[in-house]
């Protein structure tokens, strides 16, 4: 039988591409990737924030196709009950899917103001006011699931969709340095050392692919 495909565009910059790789390898599916040319129009469009509505990243697995990363993440939780992407218990799963959807949805001035780029490093940055209420309600976010469920991450002691989703968030504050503390420190480390996602960042620091304008000097 031959293997799924997932398409994806640029490791160092497409955050959603992310969020789908990670999806699949967390679910234990076997896939082949398939790049998409940052220069074609809809991707770009993706990297850029130009598009309410991306075709990246898409999985093609026995017959279906699935885009949008949330639809990705309810298709591998079908075929894959056994990796358990989201908690067993009830309660627990609904705050995972509810804080997942709140990311998928929102924080659209967190993505301008801080778009993901694996290869940069900005000390100091100063982040856009307009952002601080998004980098706020992330930091409420992890602190409240932290608490609740007691990490180290989450949902609780095992990765789950809300680790994946909220990945690139880690990404980004790294690469724009937004101070943390306490526990929300302890888990973004914990995810910058999830190998999973150490193996796609190795990937993008070795792509020879650049967009201009994300490769400004803040």
């Amino acid at each position: 039988m031959p293997k799924a495909i997932l398409t994806i565009s640029s490791k160092n910059y497409s955050s959603w591409s992310l969020r789908g790789w990670l999806l699949c390898r967390m679910s234990g599916l076997e896939f082949d990737e398939r790049s998409a040319s940052v220069d074609e129009a809809s991707n770009r469009a993706e990297l850029l924030l130009l598009s309410p509505s991306f075709v990246v990243p898409s999985l093609e697995h026995e017959g279906a196709r699935i885009w949008d990363t949330l639809s990705i993440a309810e298709y591998l939780n079908e075929i894959k009950p056994e990796s358990q992407l989201y908690p067993a218990d009830r309660k627990i799963r609904a705050y995972c899917r509810s804080i997942s959807g709140e990311m998928h949805g929102g924080f659209y001035n967190l993505r301008s103001a801080l778009p993901m780029n694996l290869r940069a490093r900005y000390p100091g940055f100063k982040v856009w006011a307009g952002a601080q209420p998004d980098i706020a309600r992330i930091v409420e976010i992890w602190s409240g699931g932290l608490q609740a469920y007691g990490g180290p991450y989450l949902c609780g002691p095992r990765l789950s969709v809300a680790d994946a989703i909220f990945a690139p968030v880690v990404t980004r504050f790294q690469t724009y340095d937004v101070p943390l503390t306490g526990p929300c420190a302890a888990y973004r480390d914990t995810l910058l050392a999830w190998p999973a996602l150490a193996e796609w960042t190795r990937d993008a620091l070795a792509e020879p692919i650049e967009v201009e304008e994300l490769d400004v000097e803040f």
